[in-house]
């Protein structure tokens, strides 16, 4: 059976802006991206059925017979199991949310479809902030599907902590010097030759990808994934950095969602609660406006490409788009358009050229390549977010 990912267009307009760059199903929470995880439980690769000029990027295969995957559903056994017993013409849904369909077409052809409703809990990723929110039961639930009938590396540094090791997993060539990982509040995953320097403190859950470096006097809390090939110290709770990105420094990110190619500068910090603990509002793109996150804690959404310099203060509830350089004294807006640059006294554009020239250095950094292919994905996304920078019509 062949497999696709597929974007709901109202899910994926309120993932902005992480999915101006990315499928809804490329999204990292826990441990692993969401068609990571169904690529898992099926044995094979899934391909994506997203929008077109994300397409040539993250291309669609069809055969003959296709099951379609909402690309916001988090699986389980029990929610694979029944995907998997549908026949062609079949859907499966729970309420208003499609989950799968089953089709001999190249389109998730659900309205002719026979609907099955599945009466068991779902995890929907269809806000912004569900990803930080769910992402410690996602750890949870992919450190059993990733570690399952494998063997850990061992600790092998003296000086290392290990509270509950049985809870920690930890994959080949990572090097841990004087550290402690607290793994009784949840059960840590430590990915290919990670470093993690000393004085380093973890406590799980939580997650850090390949090639990724947590910094010496680091302190990362709970329900916390560091995606692959980062550089993190300063204190991070309860946030996502999807890959690719840095925050190297000291420095609070709370309750936040960090896409890929990012760069915090020195003693940035991010606010995740108000000071009269009421519940924090969000820039929904859907609505053109802030949306009631009935949260009471939410920090900082920042989309890729994006940059802040140094001593930079996010306020509670802080939306950054793609492409975006933050700095200067005082807060900045709550909502920071794509390819704005300036701060709190202001924004002017920062110019498709010169974003394309950071990009590629800050690529080169990580041995990666800023493509043609990439480049019209962020030419797209310029163009089709120029009504977000209000000065322009000035």
């Amino acid at each position: 059976m062949n497999v696709i990912a597929f974007d709901d267009p109202v899910i994926r307009q309120d993932l902005l802006p992480f999915t101006y760059t990315r499928p809804v199903a490329a999204i990292r929470v826990g441990i692993l991206t969401i068609i990571e995880k169904w690529g898992k439980l099926f044995g094979q690769p899934l391909s994506f059925h997203t929008q077109d000029y994300l397409s040539e990027k993250f291309p669609l295969v069809t055969t003959s017979e296709n099951l379609f995957i909402n690309g916001a559903v988090c699986p389980d056994e029990n929610l694979f199991n029944a995907v998997c017993e549908l026949k062609k013409g079949d859907s499966l849904v729970k309420g208003n949310v499609i989950i799968a369909v089953c089709s001999h077409k190249s389109a998730w052809d659900y309205a002719s479809s026979n609907k099955k409703e599945y009466t068991s809990a779902i995890t929907v990723v269809d806000q912004v902030w569900k990803i930080f929110q769910h992402n410690g039961a996602q750890i949870r639930s992919d450190f059993e599907l990733i570690t399952r009938g494998r063997k850990s590396a061992p600790i092998t540094d003296p000086f290392t902590r290990a509270y509950s090791p049985e809870n920690i997993f930890i994959e080949e060539g990572v090097v841990i010097q004087a550290a402690i990982l607290n793994a009784s509040t949840g059960p840590i995953y430590i990915g290919k030759n990670v470093q993690i320097q000393e004085g380093a403190i973890i406590r799980g859950p939580f997650s850090v990808g390949d090639e990724s470096i947590i910094n010496m006097g680091a302190k990362m809390r709970s329900d916390t994934t560091i995606g692959p090939s980062c550089k993190v110290g300063g204190e991070i709770s309860n946030a996502v950095m999807f890959g690719y990105s840095s925050k190297v420094h000291d420095g609070f990110l709370g309750s936040s969602v960090i896409g890929e190619w990012c760069n915090m500068g020195a003693d940035t910090n991010t606010s995740n609660l108000k000071n009269n603990y009421d519940s924090v509002k969000l820039w929904n793109y859907t609505k053109g406006g802030f949306q009631n996150t009935g949260l009471t804690f939410c920090g900082l959404m920042m989309g890729d490409h994006s940059k802040c310099g140094i001593n930079t203060m996010f306020n509670t509830g802080t939306v950054a788009g793609v492409g975006a350089n933050i700095f200067g004294d005082g807060y900045p807006r709550n909502f920071i358009p794509s390819f704005a640059w300036g701060g709190a006294a202001g924004f002017t554009t920062f110019q498709i050229n010169k974003v394309y020239e950071t990009a590629a250095k800050a690529m080169e950094r990580r041995s990666s390549t800023l493509t043609e292919m990439d480049k019209k994905i962020l030419k797209n996304i310029f163009e089709e977010t120029t009504t977000e920078r209000v000065w322009e019509k000035k």
